[in-house]
């Protein structure tokens, strides 16, 4: 099947970047339609994106025997709304080599942290107890080494001394709400491709230096 423009959410949580996304299409900053919210899990985000009229699945993992079985149902509902890009907002699976590869160049995610800095959980205690001054989110392609993927774009704050995790979360979390849009709207105005294992990947682009809130450029990026 053919991809659409439109996209295809996975949410475990909340949903805020997912409701981020949402209002970023409707307003045409992002060049695309939410065709649908799946969740591995019940999730506030689910009920939000509802209430906005956006279709919505359910699929808890927990019901499945086993990883395989989930990716099956997941690949099914995914391909019935042929997008043409799935992104992961706040979703917590870690998902196999062959649904990832599935998915190979059209499956992107947001990671609270400056790749390949602090992958995995935890980013902004361990940035703090690192000592870095700087922090803040990457929108990445996926691939099946986690929070691996090349990096598309970049949002960074500097870390102040009176931080603690929370208050580093909450402002790490308001540039995810800035970024992930202007990198989607990037990707879906400019075709930008998954590199190749085999390349270089190209040079990072920073939110409000490189590219803005519309996923245009401004400048030259930064080599990672």
């Amino acid at each position: 099947m053919i991809p659409s423009d439109g996209l295809v959410l996975l949410i475990s949580g909340r949903g805020s970047n997912a409701l981020a996304i949402l209002e970023a299409c409707r307003n045409r900053t992002v060049p695309a339609t939410v065709q649908a919210v799946v969740a591995d899990r019940p999730a506030a985000g689910v009920d939000a994106m509802a209430e906005h009229g956006v279709d919505t699945v359910m699929l808890p993992y927990r019901r499945f025997p086993e990883r395989t079985t989930f990716e099956r149902d997941l690949a099914e509902i995914v391909d019935g709304y042929a997008p043409r890009l799935i992104a992961l907002a706040g979703f917590m699976r870690v998902l196999s080599r062959s649904f990832v590869e599935r998915y190979a160049g059209r499956l992107v995610n947001i990671h609270p942290s400056l790749l390949p800095q602090h992958r995995g959980l935890d980013t902004h205690a361990r940035a703090l107890a690192a000592g870095d001054r700087e922090h803040g989110a990457s929108v990445h392609w996926v691939t099946p080494s986690l929070d691996a993927g090349p990096v598309i774009a970049q949002a960074r704050l500097a870390v102040a001394p009176d931080d603690t995790p929370e208050r580093l979360a909450a402002r790490v979390l308001e540039q995810e709400h800035r970024l992930y849009p202007a990198a989607l709207a990037l990707l879906l105005r400019e075709a930008v491709e998954l590199p190749d294992e085999d390349s270089d990947p190209p040079p990072v682009l920073l939110l409000d230096r490189d590219l803005d809130v519309r996923g245009e450029r401004l400048g030259r990026a930064v080599e990672h």
